[in-house]
């Protein structure tokens, strides 16, 4: 039974996380590559100076150190010099010219992207994902990245959708740190209360994938997704049969129950050794049909279900109901209705 009161959506945010999208490389490593990097650059300089110091001279004392070497290559790299030692020998300064004036560029070319990257970039990412979370329109949400939620996501990736239009919201860390890798976007949070559901616009998502693992938490959930957003489809994991009818009150659009569901599959096995396999081609991506919903088109009103060139047709909804091709509803197709029908996968949109 949900426990649960529907106020508690109601709360302030519960938002642990920013809207983002995984980065290429990790921080740590893209800043340890770049100290190396430098480090390396000035060994170049320093063995060169070192191997050819009789090419330089010292203005003060006359005497060339190796601390005199390392402070030339230090001052050399970071500035022009302060003309205290300078090369005298034509070799000398011909490595300068075409060795250290280009390892010069390239370590500030460096410090100035390191300050980019960890400093102005910081502001600029969080810049740029508040404008992709107002520009949010058409997305799917996903909410909960469990085995259901996860498998959600992968499939819809192998559908051809852009990793970049989904977006995962779960309260756990690894989770969310999972989703990150596939490259769609993902907050840490709280999916029940407005305010998470706020920040990846609900109202304007393609549809709502909810599977929370619990089917109090993911009713309620579909609660506030269904007052935040009422005309986009809801889609619920739901794993007691009891609990089914209150998700759809609740306003799921679409109600699943994985344990009923591979029962039919197991069930139907037993009549028929095809039965099973048939159903499993028609749910997955790579099988050789699939089931496609679509709207009626001008020129199919009017004619029989059974008469459609784009597919097998199997049901039709019209006002809210179901009409199978069998009953006398599908003889005659009308403007409103949405088809259900069997297509070759190759034919999809």
């Amino acid at each position: 039974m949900i426990r649960r009161d529907r106020r508690a959506a109601r709360g302030k945010t519960s938002v642990t996380g920013a809207l983002r999208r995984r980065r290429g490389t990790p921080v740590w490593l893209s800043l340890l590559w770049r100290v190396g990097l430098v480090l390396a650059l000035i060994g170049i300089a320093l063995a060169g100076h070192w191997f050819d110091r009789g090419g330089l001279r010292d203005n003060i004392d006359g005497h060339i150190s190796f601390a005199d070497v390392l402070y030339f290559t230090m001052i050399t790299i970071t500035t022009v010099g302060y003309g205290d030692i300078v090369p005298v020998t034509e070799q000398a300064r011909l490595f300068d010219t075409f060795v250290v004036t280009p390892i010069r560029l390239f370590v500030w070319l460096i410090f100035l992207g390191t300050a980019y990257d960890f400093l102005l970039r910081r502001v600029w990412d969080g810049w740029r994902m508040r404008m992709i979370q107002q520009r949010l329109r058409g997305h799917t949400i996903v909410t909960g990245f469990g085995t259901s939620g996860s498998e959600a996501v992968a499939e819809l990736i192998r559908r051809g959708a852009d990793p970049a239009t989904i977006v995962v919201i779960d309260e756990r860390a690894a989770a969310v740190e999972l989703a990150e890798r596939l490259g769609v976007n993902v907050l840490q949070g709280d999916a029940s209360r407005n305010a998470t559901l706020d920040a990846v616009q609900v109202a304007r998502a393609k549809a709502v994938i909810v599977s929370a693992g619990r089917d109090d938490t993911s009713i309620l959930i579909v609660l506030t997704a269904r007052g935040l957003a009422p005309g986009v489809p809801l889609s619920v994991v739901i794993r007691s049969e009891d609990n089914e009818p209150l998700a759809r009150q609740a306003g799921a659009t679409t109600v699943i129950n994985p344990a009923s569901f591979a029962g039919l599959l197991l069930a139907g096995s037993t009549h028929g050794e095809h039965l099973a396999d048939y159903i499993a081609d028609l749910a997955a991506h790579v099988g050789r049909v699939a089931l496609h919903e679509r709207d009626v088109t001008p020129a199919e009103v009017g004619q029989p279900l059974s008469a459609l060139n784009t597919g097998l047709g199997v049901r039709l909804h019209r006002r809210g109901a179901a009409i199978g091709f069998w009953e006398a509803g599908a003889r005659r197709l009308e403007t409103g209705d949405r088809i259900v029908e069997i297509v070759p996968t190759e034919r999809l949109p």
